[in-house]
């Protein structure tokens, strides 16, 4: 008997985005046959994954005709192509999964990475924000299968529609660091930022604090929004030599970037629920790592680090705040103990039981 076969899309080109490849490869571990979706850009490298991938190429890569021609061309591949499930990951791909999926008759399940209507790109456009919010006002109660990143953002979901959401963290898959050799080399202690470099993540706060204090270096790595201009004001300031921007490197690359820092760094503005809530994939890299973490005294993001004594909170990202974080960080080295314990608590294998939950009661067993 054929395995049975699952579409996983997502709006994103693939080639960094650690949650989805997880579950493509956790699904394909379990015995179905798997095929994920998402774009092509015009600088997306090509893709070596154990399971099937396809990247579709549009006219639109911003804004609304972007998120119009994505769910209209993914919409008419989902109603002719073959399959037995489907996983959407995120809003933005939910509206031509559900409704190929009621055309269907195909059970689906729904994977919220974020609390969509409350990111910063849409806090302050109402309009756009309305339109996204009124999509999962529609579709959300119909829901049957899904899951999310943390317990804040379940509990929301479930107080809002009473949909009921399965809480799969952003845990990498295990990995010994101590093998990994740092692809970056520095003359100081050196601050790492990985994820996408948009609005609101601490990083202008960062580059600022380097121009007044040169005891670290800080290291990006990844793209997004603000990374040109970013990038541009790097190269002019005055910290110019200790600022450094790799740019958007492939997931399997990336340990290398995060075994190079003595600091971690997970800092974000209160711009909506969606970062106030949040519980980034790079604090748990951290952990796996061992590195020691800067991190804003968020609540899913104060669970973790006060719990396992990993890192300090600070409460905003004032310069003062930065440096009073650092110094006691370089001052007062983490016990590696401490990550030990949080490793054996958060491990993928656990976490991923998830997975087999969602994907046992929306599609029976593979094969």
């Amino acid at each position: 008997m054929a395995s049975k076969r699952i579409l996983l899309s997502v709006t994103n080109d693939l080639v960094t985005d650690h949650r989805v490849h997880k579950t493509a490869d956790c699904l394909t571990a379990l015995g179905y046959e798997v095929c994920l979706i998402g774009r092509r850009l015009r600088n997306s490298p090509e893709l070596d994954r154990r399971y099937a991938t396809k990247r579709m190429r549009l006219c639109f890569n911003k804004h609304a005709w972007f998120y119009a021609e994505y769910n209209l061309r993914l919409f008419f591949y989902l109603l002719f192509a073959r399959y037995d499930g489907l996983w959407a990951n995120d809003t933005d791909s939910l509206p031509a999964n559900f409704l190929a999926s009621r055309l269907r008759r195909k059970p689906l399940v729904f994977d919220a990475h974020e609390l969509f209507p409350e990111v910063p790109e849409l806090t302050r456009r109402p309009f756009v924000k309305k339109c996204w919010t009124k999509i999962e006002d529609w579709i959300f109660p119909r829901l049957k299968h899904a899951c999310t990143v943390c317990g804040s953002i379940a509990d929301y979901y479930r107080q809002r529609y009473g949909l009921q959401m399965e809480v799969l963290r952003n845990i990498p898959e295990p990995r010994d660091y101590s093998r990994v050799t740092p692809a970056f080399n520095a003359s100081r202690p050196v601050m790492i930022y990985q994820g996408a470099v948009n609005i609101g993540r601490g990083i202008e706060e960062c580059m600022e604090f380097l121009l007044h204090n040169d005891m670290v270096e800080l290291l990006v790595v990844g793209e997004g929004d603000l990374y040109g201009q970013l990038c541009q004001q790097a190269a002019e300031s005055l910290a110019s030599e200790r600022i450094h921007f790799v740019g958007r490197i492939p997931i399997e690359q990336l340990p290398a970037y995060t075994r190079s820092a003595d600091i971690g760094l997970v800092l974000m503005h209160n711009r909506g629920l969606n970062y106030y809530y949040s519980l980034p994939n790079r604090l748990f890299d951290f952990i796996w790592s061992g590195t020691p973490i800067l991190a804003i005294d968020f609540p899913e993001i104060r669970q973790i680090v006060t719990r396992y004594q990993i890192g300090v909170l600070i409460p905003d990202l004032s310069e003062e705040s930065i440096q009073k974080g650092v110094e006691q960080l370089l001052a007062h080295p983490i016990p590696p103990e401490n990550f030990d314990q949080a490793r054996r608590d958060l491990n993928w294998a656990d976490e991923s039981q998830a997975i087999r939950r969602l994907a046992g009661a929306a599609y029976g067993l593979p094969g």
